[in-house]
């Protein structure tokens, strides 16, 4: 699997992050370099027993904003849970954390949840990320069994054309994707890149996701929205 973004950017290994130039700090700002967040997430994760099997990152904007993916060891046999992180040194955006999966045949990317973290980059902000990170990632396990269970639910339930079409038209009006990614949506769907399944609620999430590729890491919201769809769906099913 690869870090895709939409908006091009580079991919870099940890040393390279490492490397990345931080900006001067002012009375109001202290940019914290990348690495420094990846490290703390890398911690808190490892105590709260969540082991990390993979790592993506990076960087765009000239090294100011950062991308970040964690793969978690997972025991499921068509994904794994994955951590998704985004901090920015000009301010364009809040520390953020996002809980989701990524489908092995595919490597496609959804999350169920965000956390933003919106403090401003401050000394005291610094001292106090370790806590909120923890605070973050304390009820990851229950989320990581609440998300086996969606999925589940999503591969056991079938799927009309009709009520896919009604989802994606549902996904056009909250934004999820835009109309000229509404064909791509129903072709994923009917004729499938990938092996997914018969026509179910899992089908037609792929099916969304891999039209989003480039876009799930720098905007989790979407795929966050793209849940509520999906469970519609199934609630109207079921």
């Amino acid at each position: 699997m690869t870090l895709n973004l939409h908006s091009g950017g580079e991919l870099v290994t940890y040393d390279q992050l490492r490397a990345v130039p931080v900006p001067a700090a002012t009375d109001t700002h202290l940019p914290l370099p990348h690495h420094e967040l990846v490290e703390m997430v890398r911690f808190t994760l490892n105590y709260h027993g969540h082991e990390i099997i993979e790592e993506h990152h990076a960087i765009d904007h000239e090294g100011m904003r950062y991308f970040g993916l964690m793969t978690l060891r997972s025991s499921y046999g068509d994904y794994a849970d994955t951590l998704g992180l985004r901090n920015s040194n000009d301010r364009s955006f809040p520390i953020g954390v996002a809980f989701g999966s990524k489908v092995f045949v595919c490597s496609n990317l959804s999350f169920m949840g965000t956390h933003v973290i919106k403090r401003k980059h401050t000394a005291r902000a610094k001292r106090e990320l370790p806590a909120l990170l923890g605070d973050i990632i304390a009820p990851l396990q229950a989320e990581r069994i609440a998300q086996n269970q969606k999925l589940l639910t999503y591969q056991q339930t079938p799927l009309t054309d009709m009520a896919a079409d009604h989802a994606i038209l549902d996904m056009y009006r909250r934004d999820i994707i835009g109309v000229q990614r509404i064909g791509d949506v129903v072709r994923e769907w009917e004729t499938p890149s990938h092996d997914y399944g018969a026509k179910t609620a899992w089908r037609l999430l792929n099916a969304a996701t891999f039209a989003l590729s480039g876009k799930v890491a720098e905007r989790p919201d979407l795929t966050r929205d793209l849940h509520q769809v999906i469970d519609g769906v199934c609630h109207r099913v079921h």
